[in-house]
């Protein structure tokens, strides 16, 4: 890698970085309320730059969101969840920086199996979303099925999962929809820029 290109590798990654920390921060960017729904937009981030950056970067940007959203989860929680799940980093962290692995590998999987850019970008951002939406729901279903957490969904302990599955079916397909519209509409132009300045 010469100069020029580690330079511009670096200055994407802060760019990614400072998208995800205005997402995170930044009310209606972030996370998009939709009458009952709130549709996060933080994903489709780390998918693109997991894409455009490859999956490592695409697991550091991820991981920077998994730490706001731990961090946030002490000192200025979002919904009266945060305080309950995302304090564990498990919960908080991980399923962030497996969404940049997860969409990093597939998208150059795919690509090396002669599909076309497009394929690629729509199979990682389905992949990425799904990991996100997926482990996140799924921990807090395997380590806190109490009735704090319960309580939080509207329910009790025994509709929980159906709770949680409600929760798959609904903000789970909006942002997946989000996803796979938007992943493509970037990473082509972006990596055709890219093939340009190589």
């Amino acid at each position: 890698m010469t100069r020029h290109q580690h330079i511009r590798r670096n200055t994407t990654r802060a760019i990614f970085m400072a998208i995800i920390i205005l997402q995170d921060l930044v009310p209606f960017f972030g996370n998009i309320p939709l009458g009952p729904l709130s549709i996060t937009t933080l994903h489709v981030t780390v998918i693109l730059a997991a894409i455009i950056l490859g999956p490592g970067e695409g697991a550091i940007i991820g991981g920077v969101w998994g730490a706001l959203t731990w961090v946030r989860a002490f000192v200025a929680p979002t919904s009266p969840l945060a305080p309950l799940v995302f304090t564990n980093p498990l919960v908080a962290i991980l399923p962030r920086v497996l969404i940049g692995l997860v969409a990093g590998y597939l998208f150059r999987l795919v690509l090396r199996y002669r599909h076309s850019e497009r394929v690629a970008a729509i199979l990682a951002a389905t992949a990425g979303t799904l990991t996100n939406t997926g482990l996140v729901l799924g921990l807090i279903y395997l380590f806190y099925r109490t009735p704090a957490v319960a309580q939080a969904y509207g329910v009790d302990v025994s509709h929980l999962l159906p709770a949680l599955m409600a929760i798959v079916a609904t903000n789970g397909l909006a942002e997946l929809a989000l996803a796979v519209i938007m992943v493509p509409l970037v990473v082509i132009p972006v990596r055709e820029v890219q093939r340009r300045l190589e």
